[in-house]
């Protein structure tokens, strides 16, 4: 079964209390929780503060995805908020493998973003000492958009440059994940479905986290 990763950007912020405690009774199993910048990516979501309130809201896993510039600047605090699992992306970090060492010594866990242009080849000479890939499978920014086709090909690539060096890797998906498109990207390797729109504009939220949930 793959891990299901609702995105909080979807999320209703008047009512996030209610968001969280229905993913708390869902079968979701992490939180994700996008930061941006508007410097690396064209928005501004939410920080620091919010992330502390929702750790305080539920025992899951908060996978926090930092889509912003210098993110070694606020490793130590995005600790202190909470996350378990911190993600950065290669193309914001000059010095990738300093990054993922800060991570871990902070005791989370490290994860490695890319982007919609960028080959997983890249990622090769830091597999080893990471967690989770993030392959943004949507330009970074902004929820709603339209699933990459391409995207199923590099999951493809990853999972077998995974299973050839014999690590154990999580392979996160991260944008137009849908229930139509899901058992593909199941198929082709990826075990994180980070879902947005997709669960907080359903009818039934709960339901649709579950039919997710039973695409393994």
């Amino acid at each position: 079964m793959p891990l299901i990763a609702p995105s909080l950007l979807s999320a209703n912020f008047l009512r996030l209390e209610d968001d969280c405690r229905m993913l708390n009774d869902s079968a979701a199993d992490w939180f994700h929780l996008d930061v941006m910048d508007g410097r690396f990516v064209p928005n501004l979501s939410f920080g620091l503060p919010v992330i502390e309130h929702i750790r305080k809201a539920t025992k899951k896993v908060c996978d926090v995805h930092l889509m912003i510039l210098e993110p070694e600047r606020y490793t130590e605090a995005f600790a202190k908020a909470g996350a378990d699992i911190l993600t950065v992306h290669l193309e914001a970090c000059t010095h990738l493998h300093r990054n993922i060492q800060q991570i871990k010594s902070l005791g989370m866990k490290a994860g490695v973003a890319v982007n919609p242009h960028t080959r997983v080849e890249l990622l090769q000479d830091v597999l080893e000492d990471i967690d989770l890939v993030c392959l943004m499978s949507v330009n970074p920014g902004f929820g709603g958009q339209a699933f990459i086709p391409r995207t199923l090909e590099k999951i493809r690539t990853l999972r077998r440059m995974i299973d050839e060096a014999g690590l154990n890797i999580h392979i996160e998906i991260d944008g137009g994940v849908t229930l139509e498109n899901a058992p593909a990207i199941v198929a082709a390797g990826a075990d994180v479905l980070v879902a947005g729109n997709t669960v907080f504009r359903a009818a039934d939220p709960t339901a649709t986290i579950q039919a997710l949930k039973n695409l393994g």
